[in-house]
């Protein structure tokens, strides 16, 4: 993922609910690539993350009303 791309998965993490860290891969260059990590082990987590954000952003909001 790119620098131009962490804005929008920070805000899908937040409002879902799902832990991470990002960081940029090379912290001299934070126009360059970043990842997620897990904030107690500090393992690459991205891949995971994304996938989850992604299902989570195609699920289709439920509404109305049952009758029974």
């Amino acid at each position: 993922m790119d620098a131009s791309e962490v804005s929008s998965l920070n805000d899908s993490m937040r409002k879902y609910g799902i832990p991470g860290v990002l960081e940029p891969v090379d912290p001299k260059n934070r126009a360059g690539d970043w990842r997620v990590v897990d904030p107690e082990d500090r393992q690459d987590i991205t891949e995971d993350v994304a996938a989850r954000v992604a299902a989570l952003d195609r699920q289709q909001p439920y509404r109305g009303f049952i009758i029974a």
